[in-house]
């Protein structure tokens, strides 16, 4: 009896706990599947939004990568573009480049799986290089601006001022120092604030850059606001300038051409009445007078000077590009370091911002193409010899068009001036410069 008795409640007792057990996983089982179908559900409703982000971030990442790869092998192969602002332009498509493989890359996973995948410490890599090749960026566009500033306003003191030597040193400053606010603080620890430092410890699937309020203003200024104020101020006087020299040339220009369709008699004439009023203005006169006769040097001279003046707003094209860009960032960045956590943002404005900054790296090699002729030749043929059969050709000389082109002309109504028999003469006067040397 005692083991019935006891026998019994035990069998009684397994029957009770595994009908128990059998009836909440029957009550469960309805919730968990529904979990799994909802998950699913949800899986499948992101898997558009996904495929569309994949899309437009990758274009954005292979337009940037290709479009500065493309610059910097157009610069190495042709000659005519090695030139000390081509230096730094070289160095930017490097930066913009490397912006596209190790900034880009992270921040679009995050975009598209929603989370960050690498652990605490590549979160700081990845942070510390979205510092330093930003900066690096807009650095060097700091550095051209200075660069086109004494080659226009200042052209006697350029080739002493930019000599290869302080070229050399501008670029390891442009690299070397954005590591400052770059690896330094973010590994140290020292951008941002400590509750956002434990909860970083706590939660390493998540990386947010929540910077406090010192680092904020130091990095922004040095980063952007400084910079761009200098940038700024330079191109305001180079603009002044080439105005100025623009509207003298055309006077010039116009003058020679009044000038040359004036009968001898005339000129004979008006150069006695001139002679006899004084020196002065027969010196004026014969200034006006030889305008219109080109000879290869004043035409080399001149077209030298336009394709300054061209080089100066395709460059201010990219810095108003660059400021366009990252303009809104950095306002939001420095309004919520300072209003801390009253001035809550959307994460989705927040990558919007990143990636309208991000896309600056990818613009810089289009306004290349579209707005500087040497570069658009340059390209031209580097694609020619990368994707079709003339691989084996060798790099276009684009110093010999200058002598060919119909847009190296002034303009539509100084064309005249350029005959198709001026154009022969210098073929065969160089011919005949070339035969003597030998």
């Amino acid at each position: 009896m005692t083991a019935k008795t006891t026998f019994a409640p035990m069998e009684i007792s397994s029957f009770d706990m595994t009908s128990l057990l059998d009836v909440t996983s029957i009550e469960e089982n309805p919730h968990a599947n529904n979990t799994e179908v909802n998950e699913m559900e949800s899986n499948w409703s992101d898997m558009p939004s996904a495929i569309v982000k994949i899309c437009i971030l990758g274009s954005i990442i292979t337009t940037a990568l290709f479009g500065n790869l493309l610059v910097m092998v157009s610069v190495i192969r042709h000659r005519k573009l090695r030139i000390i602002t081509n230096y730094f332009v070289v160095s930017l498509a490097l930066a913009d480049m490397l912006v596209a493989m190790f900034a880009m890359t992270f921040n679009a996973s995050v975009q598209v799986t929603g989370r960050w995948l690498f652990g605490y410490f590549m979160c700081d890599v990845w942070n510390s290089l979205d510092v330093y090749f930003s900066t690096s960026s807009i650095l060097h566009l700091m550095c051209i601006s200075v660069d086109r500033y004494y080659a226009i306003v200042k052209p006697l003191k350029y080739p002493i001022n930019m000599t290869k030597r302080v070229v050399a040193f501008m670029l390891l400053a442009c690299w070397v120092s954005p590591a400052i606010i770059s690896f330094v603080p973010i590994f140290f620890g020292w951008y941002t604030t400590e509750e956002n430092s434990v909860h970083r410890h706590k939660h390493p699937e998540l990386c947010e850059f929540k910077v406090n309020r010192i680092y904020a203003i130091l990095s922004s200024s040095i980063s952007f606001w400084i910079p761009c104020t200098i940038m700024a101020v330079t191109y305001f006087a180079i603009f002044k300038e080439a105005n100025k020299q623009e509207k003298q040339m055309h006077s010039r220009m116009g003058n020679a051409m009044l000038l040359s369709h004036r009968p001898s008699k005339d000129l004979n004439n008006l150069n006695g009445e001139l002679n006899s009023a004084g020196s002065s203005k027969t010196l004026t006169l014969n200034e006006i007078n030889t305008e219109h006769l080109h000879t290869p040097t004043k035409d080399k001279h001149i077209m030298k000077m336009k394709r300054e003046h061209k080089a100066a707003r395709t460059l201010s094209i990219i810095m108003g590009t660059f400021i366009l860009c990252w303009l809104p960032f950095f306002l939001w960045y420095v309004t919520t370091a300072l209003c801390g956590e009253t001035c809550p943002c959307p994460n989705i404005v927040i990558a919007i911002l990143f990636w309208i900054g991000y896309t600056n790296s990818a613009l810089n090699p289009l306004i290349y193409a579209y707005f500087n002729r040497d570069f658009r030749e340059a390209f031209k043929n580097t694609l020619q010899c990368a994707f079709c059969s003339l691989c084996k050709r060798e790099p276009l000389d684009l110093e010999a068009l200058d002598f060919r082109r119909p847009s190296l002309r002034y303009d539509d109504r100084t064309k005249s001036i350029y005959s198709e028999t001026y154009i022969k003469n210098i073929d065969r006067r160089r011919s005949s410069e070339f035969g003597s040397s030998l």
